[in-house]
């Protein structure tokens, strides 16, 4: 079979939410706890466990738009603590006024609302066995890192590493259980002075022994800040490094999702591994 003739992946399952409750996380943050039929997410152990919010067009039913190959509006975000016995989860958005799409239907949500999402995806979680660990990004990450660092507590609570989150100030912080030996630093865009996320990550001590690492943020700090500093100067294996941009500045999904493409499609200067 050559690869042009590769079979296409299987669809995702499709799964009706219902919102439980709305909770202000933070002044840019809600966080909708949601109920439905969680069977789709049993024996994953993914902690970026993410899922796709489907928002067809007024009058469309979200799983016959689908099927009839219509492109809805389709929003990414990270499933928190996915209980399939219980048929819970939460999600968390971060709003920006009435900018966006999913973020102003989550400002709104009532309890009773539905919302069809499509999933789960995922690919990483924090490697126990690791020397150290490194995590980095801003507000949109937050969900993945609380999950991995909760995850890591209870696999090797003796663990070390860094946590770096850039957020607008102190207020928009949010609480990160992580375990004693990995320290969690702040950084605020609305400070005088303060470093991006790429200067903040390069200032770190790097320890000695295998890092592995999860990056993942607005798309210039993440895929041309950081991503070259571990992969070519600190040479991490990529199997080490779990790295991605959730999203760029300026750019609705659609289009950012267009620049995820053409970036993958230019790169074409080797990387160590």
């Amino acid at each position: 079979m050559t690869t042009s003739e590769k079979p296409a992946k299987p669809a995702k399952p499709l799964t009706e939410l219902t919102v439980l409750a709305r909770h202000r996380v933070s002044p840019s943050m809600v966080r909708l706890d949601l109920g439905g039929d969680l069977s789709a997410f049993a024996g994953s152990a993914f902690t970026d466990r993410y899922v796709k919010l489907v928002f067809p067009e007024a009058g469309q039913d979200a799983a016959s738009a689908l099927a009839a190959g219509a492109r809805p509006t389709l929003r990414t975000y990270t499933a928190l603590d996915p209980d399939v016995a219980a048929g819970t989860l939460s999600i968390d958005f971060v709003v920006h006024g009435d900018e966006g799409v999913a973020g102003t239907w989550a400002a709104k949500a009532q309890p009773g609302d539905t919302i069809t999402v499509r999933g789960p995806g995922g690919a990483y979680a924090p490697d126990p066995d690791a020397d150290w660990h490194l995590f980095a990004g801003d507000e949109a990450a937050i969900p993945a890192i609380r999950q991995s660092l909760a995850d890591l507590a209870a696999k090797a609570p003796y663990a070390r590493g860094h946590v770096v989150v850039q957020v607008d100030g102190p207020a928009h912080e949010q609480d990160l259980p992580a375990p004693e030996g990995v320290e969690v630093t702040w950084l605020h865009r609305t400070a005088p002075t303060h470093p991006d996320l790429a200067t903040a990550v390069r200032a770190l001590p790097w320890p000695e022994g295998r890092v592995h690492a999860f990056v993942h943020g607005e798309g210039e700090a993440v895929m041309k800040g950081v991503r070259p500093y571990l992969l070519r100067e600190r040479a991490v294996p990529r199997d080490d490094v779990s790295i991605s941009a959730y999203w760029r500045r300026g750019r609705t999904e659609e289009a950012f999702r267009e620049w995820k493409a053409e970036l993958a499609r230019t790169e074409t200067q080797e990387v160590p591994t």
